[in-house]
């Protein structure tokens, strides 16, 4: 019996199975960068590392008593490990990954500034809508933004309703 060679996960060894650093690597460094720090800042809340309570927005706790971190780890908090969470990290990667490709291939510089732009107009909102957890707005803002600059893409859901990318 051959179980792959010891190639292990994400060894591959040439067996045609899924190599994981093979498709991590190959995410854009902004998109990665994403990504990890999404998935640890999940997986210190899952192993009682990090208390989510130390991670939402708090207009008082940042700008009152210095809490200055809440402003990066509510973009990075999606809630526990759940089908939620793979949603929201499927969405993360596909969307901010074809933008990084796509729309701003070779023009790092010009996404981050994009990425921020959304960050800042974000923060400056939250204060008046009570969202605690903003790592999802950002997402979706990702999505909107490669489903604008793709309007005529045809999609599908669930093989069945199709529409335009703007629909998404």
């Amino acid at each position: 019996m051959d179980f792959g060679g010891g190639a292990g996960i994400g060894g591959g060894g040439g067996n045609g199975g899924f190599d994981f650093m093979s498709w991590y690597m190959d995410i854009p460094v902004v998109s990665r960068l994403y990504f990890t720090g999404a998935f640890l800042t999940t997986a210190g809340c899952a192993l009682d590392i990090i208390s989510p309570f130390s991670l939402y927005f708090n207009f008082d706790l940042i700008f009152f008593q210095g809490q200055i971190w809440r402003l990066v780890t509510t973009y990075l908090f999606f809630g526990m490990f759940s089908i939620d969470f793979l949603f929201h990290m499927y969405f993360l990667v596909r969307y901010c990954r074809l933008l990084e490709e796509g729309d701003f291939r070779g023009r790092t510089a010009h996404f981050v500034m994009m990425i921020m732009f959304g960050v800042i107009f974000m923060t400056g909102v939250a204060p008046f809508v009570s969202v605690h957890f903003l790592g999802s707005s950002l997402t979706f803002m990702m999505v909107y933004v490669w489903g604008r600059r793709n309007e005529d893409m045809r999609m599908s859901f669930l093989g069945v309703f199709t529409f335009n990318a703007p629909y998404l």
